[in-house]
C-alpha cells in the first residue's frame, strides 16, 4: 500500500456508505429474524463455523451477501467468492483444486460463495457437484431467482435452502439511523441532521433495499450545502432530489408470479386481473403478449365452451395489440380480459385432455376401427374398410356408431357442465344418449 492508496483507506467517503456500513456480525445485521434470530439453525451453525452447503434465496438488498460476508468473517476456514455473472468452470475447477490441497494437506476447509448462482447454466452448476458431495467444498449459493426454476435439483438437493424476505420501511430506517450516528463507518463524522419526513420518503422509496436507501441518504448528505456553522441539513426536498422513484423488484420469479396472480384472477376477478396486468406492463415492463398468450389459453382451459366469444375477444386483443401498439391498445386488451372473466367458467376441455392422455396408457396402442378407415381407394373393401354410417343421412343428423378404439369404446371423455352455452352441448349430449338406449 503506497502514501495515495492509504490515505484513500483512511479517509471515511473512500468508500460508499452502504459498503462502510455492511454488518459484520450477526449483531449487527437488520432484519432475517425469521432464520438467523437467537437461537435459529443458520445463526447457531454461523457462530460455531459449522455452515454446511446452502442455498439463499430472496428479493435484491434483503442481505444475502451480506450474511455471506459475516460467514467469511467467522469462519477459520478459507473463503472464496465468485460472480456467477462472470466465472467459468474454470473458475470453479482451480477453487476446487485449491481446496483439495487444504483439505489434504492442511485439514483446511473451503467455503465457495457463488453470488447470482441461478446465471450458472446447468452444465457449470454440474461442475460443482461431485466436490461438494465429497465435502471438498461448502456450497453458498444466493439467487434472487426461485431456485427450484434455475437450480438444478441435484446441487438444490444437497443444500440446506433458506429463504430471506423482503426488508421493510422499518429496516431501512433502522439502517439509516445507525449510519447518522455512527462517527467511524457512517456519516457520524458530519453535523449532519435529517428531517423524519426525509428519512421517511427514502425508506418508501427503497422498498425495502437497504443499499438503496443508504445510497440515497449518502447523496443527499454530500450534496446538500453546509450551514454557516458546518452543519448539513437534508430535508424532505433534498430527499426527494437523491431518490426518486420506488424500487421496483421484478426479477424473473417475481414476473412468473405476477403472470401466475393474472392467470388465478382471471378466473374470479376482474378487478384482480386488470390489476396485475397493468401493474406488469406499466410498472414492471413486462411484455404485453406475456399476457395475451396466457388470456388465450385462459380461454380455454377456464371458460372453454362455456363461452367461445372469450377466444374471439382474446385473439382479436391478440391481433389489435401488433397492429396499433401500446399504450392505446390497452383498452381492447383490457376488454378482452374484462369479458373473460366475467364469462360463465368450464374447465371440461382441460379436465377431457387429462382424462383421454391418461388413457393413453390403458390403451398403450391404438387400432383405429374397421369402419372408421380410409375407404376412398381402390382395395379398401378388400381390407375390410366398410360399415361406415354416414351421420347426415340419418333422423337428427345423428348415428349410433363406434369411434373409439375397442379398449374405449364405451368410454366417455368430455362430459359438458351446465355453464353458459355448454348447458346446450349437455342437452345433446342427453339427447344423443337417450336415443342410443332406445
Amino acid at each position: 500500500m503506497d502514501l495515495f492508496s492509504y490515505g484513500e483507506e483512511k479517509r471515511p467517503t473512500a468508500r460508499l456508505l452502504a459498503d462502510r456500513m455492511r454488518p459484520e456480525s450477526l449483531d449487527e445485521y437488520i432484519g432475517q429474524e425469521h432464520i438467523v434470530g437467537p437461537g435459529k439453525l443458520l445463526r447457531r451453525a454461523i457462530e460455531g463455523d459449522a455452515v454446511a452447503s446452502i442455498l439463499l434465496f430472496g428479493p435484491p438488498g434483503s442481505g444475502k451477501t451480506t450474511l455471506a460476508h459475516i460467514i467469511s468473517k467467522r469462519t477459520e476456514g478459507d473463503f472464496v467468492r465468485l460472480n456467477a455473472v462472470d466465472a467459468s468452470v474454470k473458475d470453479v475447477r482451480e477453487v476446487i483444486e485449491q481446496a483439495e490441497r487444504n483439505k489434504s494437506m492442511y485439514g483446511r476447509k473451503t467455503i465457495l460463495f457463488l453470488d447470482e448462482v441461478h446465471r450458472f447454466n446447468s452444465a457449470r452448476q454440474d461442475a460443482l457437484l461431485p466436490a461438494v458431495e465429497k465435502g471438498i467444498i461448502v456450497f453458498i449459493g444466493a439467487t434472487t431467482e426461485n431456485p427450484y426454476h434455475s437450480v438444478n435439483g441435484a446441487l438444490l438437493s444437497r443444500s440446506t435452502l433458506f429463504r430471506l424476505e423482503a426488508l421493510t420501511k422499518a429496516h431501512s430506517l433502522e439502517a439509516m439511523r445507525r449510519a447518522i450516528a455512527d462517527p467511524v463507518k457512517g456519516l457520524g463524522f458530519m453535523k449532519l441532521h435529517v428531517d423524519e419526513e426525509a428519512l421517511d420518503h427514502i425508506a418508501s422509496m427503497a422498498n425495502g433495499d437497504i443499499r438503496r436507501a443508504l445510497t440515497a441518504l449518502e447523496l443527499a448528505a454530500v450534496t446538500t450545502p453546509s450551514e454557516p456553522d458546518g452543519s448539513v441539513r437534508v430535508t424532505l426536498e433534498v430527499a426527494e432530489e437523491s431518490i426518486r422513484q420506488p424500487t421496483i423488484q421484478a426479477d424473473e420469479s417475481t414476473q412468473y408470479d405476477v403472470l401466475s396472480a393474472f392467470h388465478k384472477s382471471v378466473r374470479g376477478s376482474s378487478d384482480a386481473a386488470l390489476y396485475w396486468f397493468l401493474y406488469a406492463v406499466e410498472r414492471l415492463g413486462m411484455d404485453p403478449m406475456t399476457f395475451l398468450r396466457r388470456l388465450t389459453v385462459a380461454c380455454s382451459e377456464d371458460i372453454g365452451l362455456a363461452n367461445p366469444q372469450a377466444m374471439v375477444q382474446a385473439v382479436s386483443a391478440m391481433e389489435a395489440y401488433h397492429r396499433i401498439g401500446w399504450p392505446e391498445s390497452k383498452y381492447i386488451v383490457a376488454q378482452a380480459i374484462l369479458f373473460a372473466v366475467e364469462s360463465p367458467k368450464s374447465n371440461a376441455i382441460a379436465v377431457t385432455i387429462g382424462k383421454i392422455e391418461a388413457s393413453f396408457e390403458q390403451t398403450k396402442s391404438a387400432e383405429v376401427p374397421m369402419h372408421l378407415r380410409d375407404g376412398h381407394y381402390g382395395g379398401a373393401k378388400k381390407l375390410g374398410h366398410v360399415g361406415y354410417k354416414y351421420p347426415h343421412d340419418f333422423p337428427g343428423h345423428y348415428v349410433e356408431q363406434q369411434y373409439l378404439p375397442d379398449k374405449l369404446k364405451n368410454k366417455t371423455f368430455y362430459e359438458a357442465t351446465e355453464q353458459g352455452m355448454e348447458e346446450r352441448i349437455r342437452t345433446n349430449q342427453m339427447r344423443r344418449k337417450k336415443a342410443e338406449r332406445t
